[in-house]
């Protein structure tokens, strides 16, 4: 198999994808391709769409790979799908914010944060997948614990947790995670593809 075989199984791949492709994956379909040469290919690829004006490119999100669309075609998508923008609300943003920063932490803590019930807001953010719980503090009640999911990653465009900016002392006052995501972009979990940016989101709430 030479290169460019290679180049355009990765390719499909990824175009069939509706959630993104790790390295590992990609070698484990391939069998006999390097990591590095894996990466190399895609960046390869990339530079084709984007010297040819390509509507999509390729992302690095969640741990792998994903062909998404660019989020300046967004009304369009949407008007495709018929469907309203998949946003957060501010209660919603917030209290992903704490528990992306505080991970892992109890209901009881993220209340005491925000100073108000957020029993709703977590149910909400479960169902959308975005947290989960991890286990139960070992303490009086022993109260659930709330993390992050890969989902989380890739609802954001971030490669992991690591790509979150530094915080101060973390306040509700002091939100520059939900300012981040206005920046970021929002991927259709439907479709696999970008169809709106948060600031969209901010503006609506």
């Amino acid at each position: 198999m030479d290169r460019e075989e290679r180049k355009r199984i990765i390719e499909a791949l990824l175009f069939v994808s509706d959630k993104p492709v790790s390295i590992d994956t990609i070698k484990d379909v391939l069998k006999d391709i390097e990591p590095a040469d894996a990466r190399a290919i895609i960046t390869e690829l990339n530079s084709e769409y984007s010297a040819s004006g390509r509507s999509f490119s390729i992302k690095e999100i969640a741990g792998g790979f994903q062909m998404l669309t660019d989020p300046v075609f967004s009304r369009w998508i949407a008007a495709l799908y018929r469907r309203g923008p998949d946003k957060l609300t501010g209660p919603s943003l917030e209290t992903l914010a704490i528990i992306a920063y505080k991970q892992p932490i109890t209901r009881t803590d993220i209340e005491a944060i925000r100073g108000v019930n957020v029993d709703g807001v977590l149910s909400t953010l479960e169902q959308r997948e975005l947290i989960k719980t991890k286990g139960r503090l070992d303490a009086p009640g022993r109260p659930m614990l709330y993390v992050t999911t890969n989902q989380f990653l890739q609802h954001f465009g971030l490669r992991s947790l690591e790509e979150l900016p530094n915080l101060k002392e973390f306040q509700e006052s002091d939100l520059d995670f939900v300012k981040e995501a206005q920046k970021a972009q929002v991927i259709n979990k439907e479709t696999g593809e970008i169809v709106h940016g948060p600031e969209e989101v901010a503006k609506k709430d």
